[in-house]
């Protein structure tokens, strides 16, 4: 008997046949639209390009477009590549457009269907970006779909590593850009740290379709993007609160062994905060349990961390000056390895050895809220519906899955599950050596590189041949993706997903085409294309008649996404195939969700050595199992994003701020602004609301203004004035402080004076930002623990990383303020010195080329001449001004703190 919710499904269709319904008059117009479209010349084309872009500059919406839009782009895809569009591609495309996740099979030809709508949306000009997996699939879907773009009169780039900065602007500037999905998040995270507008890459973030999407924005969002640069030198802070740890009690604290975690107690706090402020380490009027001491408890735990948890000689040991980490489970040394987050610093300050700088954060961002930077988000991929409420929460996307343009032939095998591994590949190797008999290509599927090692050594015995997918070298991979289709061939390959090359039955046309060319590069390529699509239309005939591919994955993933992912490589555009799961209760799977009743139950029913339990329930049972590790998942992630979140509200003020100052042209008002807020702070501190003039601190104020804004005037005495408030005082004072630093501006110039402030500035903006993200990241680190008070970690951090950036901004102003007043214009005479200075630099640094040329052409002990003009041995005004690394200016060919340097 039918459920009622599969008898509505039959009247009303599931909401995924009402969308796919619901884009088929759209496809209808574009198909009515193509005879039209047909009689276009080439230039013609163009014209129709440059025709849409003055109609949506008029204000006609993309929508209305979509029609002729998408009509052009097949015409011109068609004529450029000679491929046309199934039906099934534009309704891909309109939902691309429409800001979903297009799921479709492998095969169906995705790299095509982003072509739709990035021509769409790349008429309002204002750029589209095109993101995949790797750097390789970035090159080849540029250059393979930049001749449609080209036929259509637009521009394409691509961004890759390392690629030159003139490069990368052009690339952003173009209509359709390609780039990685680590590369756009790097390139926005460096536009944030540059100096000026016209340094930055992107031009803003206006419609992304991402290919792959499941994987970029599930797999790969888990760990943040980081930029990281060396910290200023805290040694000394080190060695200070490594000397309080001999001093801390028993009860002072309680160590944790298994996760080697230290938490002070009360008394403990308390004996902390008292030395902490004898040694002027904790400012005065500073709690320990203030949010701006965060980094200092941060310090304090990881001094006594490194005392209580980490052994000399059994966790590291000391070599040459060195703190060598040792590892637990070998006993070997580690060298290069260091413990993070400051505590490799600490060990370093209590075995009294020289302590190296730590990395700290410049910048980072998630790419969860990467993404959520653009207009208008869309993404491609063959199974994203198993993970819809994610992307539905976290990026407000739908998924819609598209049908296939044939009928899927596939016939999917339930699992086979045996009691042991070996049991399981010996299996596998057997049923391998069936269908390579009989001709039938095989992708095995691996869960790691040490499991499809393994196998490859078994079939190697077995004397199969066979090919492993090698992930590390992308060229190479997706030729052995191209064959994994031929008669006969075996292909082992560790999680298919995104692989961004189709597996072709009898292989692939274009890699066999490109192989025969550069065999024979007189060949006439027509002729060598007619003769290997002949031979190929045979061998996909046998490799058809043999069945079509054959999946055989050797263990289920903690995702059905995954596996579904390795399915889908077979079955192509309706070409036939199988897929089948071998699986056994040693599998890591199987392990955790109970295989010990499974195991009883399957010894009582007396299931022989080699035999499989193969039933429709154990499919179901397993996919229950892989529902709840998503479901588990997903919450981790949830988690960290609303972490992330209370900081990228933060990220996004202080780069909205940045963006502001370097496009404005003058920021005098902006500087005079802080300048008038410090003045009211330090007025407020000195001479606090309500309180008696007798009650005022004068000279402390007096002090404090011309430390902080460089002026010298008499606060005590205008305090003595009948009359006079702190409304007057803080009112002469902004007077007294704008006269100042408009004559510093007479001085300066006002066109210096702009660049001055500018620069200044960002520059504090970004020290600021860097202090703030370390500290936040000591405020996570401990927020945790405030669970056991029954208080909520998440409102915790959101409540104190606010109070750390209202303290930072107010920071910021003083630093800004008082740099400002302290900066003075150089005298002709000092100027004429820092030129003389940067020349007898350069100069230094040319002759010390020249000098390591001569010295290694020198035989032993032949003298050269002098590299400085003049130069007496005994007259060290006559050596220039050489740098302690720099060739000796006497010539020897020796640095300069190896020879003459000793002496000076």
């Amino acid at each position: 008997m039918l459920g009622l919710g599969t008898i509505a499904k039959k009247v009303f269709g599931t909401p995924n046949d009402r969308k796919v319904k619901s884009v088929r008059p759209l496809v209808d117009r574009i198909n009515a639209l193509e005879p039209e479209f047909e009689k276009l010349s080439d230039t013609e084309i163009v014209a129709k390009t440059a025709e849409f872009r003055n109609r949506v500059q008029n204000g006609e919406a993309l929508d209305d477009l979509l029609p002729e839009a998408f009509a052009n782009c097949r015409e011109a895809a068609r004529r450029a590549l000679g491929l046309r569009a199934f039906d099934t591609q534009l309704m891909g495309g309109v939902f691309l457009h429409q800001g979903n996740i297009a799921e479709m099979k492998t095969g169906e030809g995705k790299t095509l269907v982003a072509t739709f709508p990035a021509y769409l949306n790349a008429l309002t000009g204002k750029g589209v970006h095109i993101v995949t997996v790797n750097d390789y699939l970035a090159k080849r879907d540029a250059d393979w779909m930049g001749k449609v773009y080209t036929a259509l009169g637009l521009s394409t780039g691509v961004v890759y590593p390392r690629q030159p900065d003139t490069e990368k602007r052009s690339a952003y500037a173009a209509d359709i850009t390609y780039a990685t999905n680590n590369e756009l998040g790097f390139d926005y995270l460096r536009d944030n740290m540059r100096a000026s507008l016209a340094d930055m890459a992107q031009r803003g973030h206006n419609f992304a379709i991402v290919d792959e999407v499941d994987s970029i924005l599930i797999d790969e969002a888990r760990t943040p993007l980081i930029i990281s640069g060396p910290s200023e030198d805290r040694s000394e802070l080190y060695v200070t609160i490594n000397a309080l740890i001999p001093g801390i009690a028993e009860d002072h604290y309680t160590f944790d062994e298994k996760t080697r975690g230290v938490t002070f107690t009360d008394e403990g706090n308390d004996f902390l905060e008292e030395r902490l402020l004898a040694e002027g380490i904790l400012p005065e009027g500073q709690s320990l349990y203030d949010p701006e001491s965060t980094t200092i408890v941060h310090h304090v735990t990881n001094a006594l961390r490194a005392h209580k948890a980490f052994q000399k000689d059994k966790d590291y040991i000391v070599r040459n000056g060195e703190v060598v980490l040792v590892d637990e489970f070998t006993g070997r040394m580690m060298p290069g390895r260091r413990l993070s987050d400051g505590l490799h610093q600490a060990i370093e300050a209590k075995e009294g050895v020289a302590i190296q700088p730590e990395n700290i954060t410049m910048a980072s961002v998630t790419f969860q809220n990467y993404f959520r930077l653009y207009d208008k988000l869309s993404g491609m991929t063959g199974t994203a519906a198993t993970e819809a409420e994610e992307f539905s929460s976290i990026y407000g996307l739908g998924v819609v899955e598209v049908p296939t343009n044939r009928p899927i032939a596939r016939e999917d095998e339930d699992d086979q599950v045996y009691r042991t591994g070996a049991e399981k590949y010996a299996a596998i190797v057997a049923q391998i050596r069936e269908a390579h008999e009989k001709g039938q290509p095989v992708l095995v599927g691996t869960t790691s590189i040490e499991k499809s090692e393994m196998l490859s050594d078994l079939l190697k015995e077995a004397g199969l041949p066979h090919n492993v997918l090698n992930a590390r070298q992308h060229e190479q991979e997706a030729q052995i993706v191209a064959d994994a289709g031929k008669l006969g061939a075996i292909t082992i390959a560790t999680n298919m997903a995104g692989r961004g090359t189709d597996i072709k039955l009898g292989g692939n046309v274009e890699f066999k085409v490109m192989e025969a060319l550069a065999a024979d590069p007189d060949a006439h390529p027509d002729e060598i294309r007619e003769r290997i699509e002949a031979e190929h239309a045979a061998d996909e005939e046998a490799v058809k008649a043999a069945g079509g591919l054959y999946v055989l994955a050797t263990e289920r993933h903690e995702s059905r996404r995954i596996d579904n992912q390795l399915r889908g490589r077979s079955g192509r555009q309706g070409d036939p195939g199988r897929s089948s799961f071998f699986l056994s209760l040693e599998d890591d799977l199987m392990r955790i969700f109970g295989s010990d009743r499974l195991d009883k139950m399957l010894s009582t029913l007396g299931m022989k050595e080699g035999e499989a339990i193969v039933h429709p329930w154990v499919n179901k049972s397993l996919e229950k199992a892989q529902a709840k590790v998503e479901g588990r998942n997903f919450d981790i992630r949830k988690q960290l994003l609303k972490f992330d979140d209370v900081m990228n509200d933060q990220r996004k003020a202080i780069f909205e701020q940045r963006m502001e100052i370097m496009g404005a042209e003058d920021i005098a008002e902006v500087t005079r602004d802080m300048r008038h807020q410090v003045i009211d702070d330090l007025v407020h501190i000195h001479m606090p609301p309500k309180t008696y003039a007798d009650q005022w601190d004068t000279e402390g104020l007096q002090k404090e203004v011309r430390e902080k804004l460089g002026i010298d005037v008499p606060v005590a005495d205008w305090a003595d004035e009948e009359g006079v408030d702190d409304e007057t005082i803080r009112e002469r004072l902004e007077v007294a402080a704008d006269e100042y630093m408009a004559g510093k501006a007479v001085q300066f110039g006002p066109e210096q004076m702009r660049n001055i402030e500018k620069q200044v500035l960002l520059q504090t903006i970004d020290g600021k930002w860097r202090e703030h993200l370390l500290t936040l990241e000591h405020l996570r680190s401990v927020v945790g623990f405030r669970g056991y008070a029954q208080r909520d970690p998440l409102n915790e951090y959101k409540t104190e990383s606010f109070q750390l950036f209202e303290s930072m901004l107010d920071s910021l102003r003083m630093d800004v303020t008082e740099r400002l007043s302290k900066i003075q214009p150089l005298t002709p005479e000092q100027q004429e010195q820092l030129i003389k200075q940067l020349q007898a630099q350069q100069q230094a640094q040319q002759k010390a080329a020249t000098a390591a040329t001569a010295a290694a052409a020198a035989p032993d002990g032949g003298e050269t001449a002098a590299l400085v003009d003049g130069f007496v041995e005994d007259d060290p005004s006559t050596w220039g001004n050489p740098g302690r690394n720099d060739a000796c200016p006497c010539g020897s060919g020796k640095k300069f703190k190896h020879c003459h340097g000793r002496l000076a």
